[in-house]
């Protein structure tokens, strides 16, 4: 396998007068002290909101020894006990499933009480002079402050210190409950709660304090902070990956991307799933982190683009990941639902249409997808409910049709369509972005990594196959369903999908010389499936010229208007190739 010059690291470069960014405790609470209005008043009053996750007490330790003078309140003495607000949020964590719940309507105001919350406005009031901080989630909410220091955090780290037993949900002290537990009421409440608070207020903080690395704190203002993701809509960038293990995962990304050891294997790696990966943001010579969504709220028509705006709201709706099963095992056996009932279960506007685009595959590898021709509904339930029980293996050569993958395949999953990437594949997946509403049929006799079966949804997943999605259907309607588009010198370019009843279209160049793109106004995002490296520049100088490599997902924001990407070095010959998407104008399949 040849080496990578993947970039795990990337980051968007910022410029302009308003750039400073303050690293380090003493220096982030210098840059709040010099920032405090003139004492023309008894006191001051600064609010530090903290996104869930954050570590509160290390803050609270970093404002004691620096600004001795201040007198700090928490937040967490106004909201209500935790038996109320278990009570609350009861209704939309589903009960007893381990995965599925219901996106709340809640508001964070609703986390609090009345009378707590009062109380504590009135302690506030009554501090007759000098500095007060009032911290934690919330915070906002508390008081009537003079600066408002958002504390923020991305959502990868936070799953992590949940991992790690560091954090506990909104409002409640369950730092030892199992992880996918916490992940759970934190993806369906905690952070839609919060994330509304942020939406409404992130073009008037006064300060961004990056809390994501643990005593690495940096500080810039809320005008550079915006001055940056201004600039970040205005060219195309990536987002900053992750990378997990998995029970089935494999190798291919350890080798070719040079990953630490230490996980047993690395099973995907999210590399375009703007609600949990992070955006660098450089400022000098040092890297302020945040949460991508960040740029989603404040730019969302910049980026998405009017039209994609217009319909998903401020949500990123393309979603791109890789699934590594080289030298692994197959994913699960699984389908995900229809638009209907994913919005009357969970509350979500659409659902997980994706598709299979295969980078790498071993000689063996195969796609699961659809049923075999004349399978009976009643008699494959029959077997997987039996093999869930533990009394016979499911016999997926039976009932699951499959198909040869190769290099360069691209297999389309609409909702309702059975589907499973076989091991010794390197699938880059394409997607819709609601993110964990998958219903596993089987997971082929195994443990997952906590050494206990995963979770599997039989009675959710009966209710949303679609059955006529056989063998020869899946075979005429999605499997290389590829259809060249146009062509010019050293370029072509060919549609690959997706299926007619989904939103995404993906076009796939293969070229040796410049090829010219134009988001006319809608969101592009593309991979470099071919090629060890590309430029993207812009035809006018509008933004630099920005490198990408083999295997690197990027954006490229509906602002941006015509790009082009040529191959970075003489290729002797060699092709490079893109395969990029964009939502498809009113959902028809219009070319862009």
């Amino acid at each position: 396998m040849r080496k990578s010059n993947y970039d795990k690291y990337p980051f968007v470069p910022i410029h302009g007068p308003e750039n400073s960014c303050k690293r380090g405790w003493a220096d982030v609470c210098a840059e709040i002290a010099n920032s405090m209005p003139p004492p023309n008043s008894r006191k001051t009053v600064i609010a530090i909101e903290c996104y869930p996750g954050v570590f509160e007490e290390e803050v609270a330790v970093a404002l004691r020894a620096n600004l001795p003078d201040s007198r700090i309140f928490y937040t967490s003495s106004a909201l209500h006990k935790p038996g109320v607000i278990d009570q609350l949020v009861g209704p939309d964590l589903g009960g007893d499933d381990p995965i599925f719940g219901r996106m709340t309507n809640l508001s964070l105001e609703e986390f609090f009480d009345p009378a707590r919350r009062q109380n504590l406005r009135n302690e506030i009031l009554n501090v007759e002079g000098g500095l007060v901080i009032v911290l934690g989630t919330g915070a906002m909410l508390c008081c009537e402050p003079d600066l408002v220091i958002y504390a923020d955090l991305t959502r990868w780290e936070a799953q992590l210190r949940h991992r790690r037993n560091e954090t506990s949900n909104l409002g409640v002290q369950n730092q030892e409950l199992k992880a996918s537990l916490q992940y759970k009421r934190a993806f369906f409440i905690d952070w839609r709660v919060c994330d509304r608070l942020k939406r409404d207020t992130i073009g008037s903080w006064d300060f961004l304090l990056d809390t994501c690395l643990p005593g690495d704190p940096k500080i810039v203002s809320g005008a550079a902070l915006r001055g940056a993701l201004r600039q970040v809509v205005r060219r195309p960038f990536r987002l900053v990956p992750f990378f997990d293990p998995g029970p089935w995962g494999g190798h291919w990304m350890k080798r070719a991307f040079d990953l630490p050891d230490g996980p047993p294997n690395y099973a995907w790696c999210f590399d375009c799933v703007p609600e949990e990966n992070s955006l660098v943001l450089g400022f000098d010579d040092v890297r302020v982190e945040v949460p991508a969504l960040d740029l989603i709220y404040f730019q969302p028509e910049e980026l998405l683009g009017t039209e994609v705006h217009a319909h998903f709201g401020p949500e990123f709706p393309i979603r791109f990941d890789l699934l590594d099963t080289m030298g692994g095992g197959n994913l699960s056996f699984q389908v995900h639902p229809d638009e209907g009932y994913a919005r009357e279960q969970f509350g979500i506007s659409y659902t997980q249409d994706e598709s299979y685009y295969l980078l790498d595959a071993g000689p063996q590898a195969v796609v699961y997808l659809g049923c075999k021709n004349g399978t009976h509904a009643e008699e494959m339930m029959a077997a997987l409910e039996s093999a869930a029980a533990g009394q016979k293996c499911f016999e997926a050569e039976r009932f699951a049709a499959s198909f040869p993958a190769r290099k360069h395949d691209h297999f389309l999953i609409p909702a309702g369509t059975l589907h499973c990437s076989g091991a010794d594949s390197m699938v880059l997946e394409i997607s819709a972005t609601p993110y964990i509403f998958t219903f596993k049929l089987w997971d082929w006799n195994r443990l997952g990594l906590d050494g206990h079966p995963r979770p599997l949804n039989l009675e959710r997943a009966k209710k949303v196959v679609r059955w006529e999605r056989d063998e020869e259907y899946a075979r005429n309607q999605l499997v290389n369903q590829v259809q060249q588009i146009a062509s010019g010198e050293g370029w072509t370019e060919e549609r690959t999908g997706l299926h007619s009843s989904q939103f995404i279209e993906t076009r796939r160049h293969w070229f040796t010389e410049k090829v010219v793109h134009d988001t006319g106004g809608t969101l592009h995002v593309l991979n470099l499936i071919e090629g060890e490296e590309a430029v993207v520049e812009s035809p006018t100088d509008a933004f630099e010229p920005f490198s990408v490599h083999f295997a690197e997902t990027f954006v490229v924001p509906a602002s941006v208007g015509l790009y082009t990407i040529r191959p970075a070095h003489s290729q002797d010959g060699r092709r490079c190739g893109t395969i990029k998407a964009f939502v498809r104008s009113g959902h028809g399949n219009s070319s862009r």
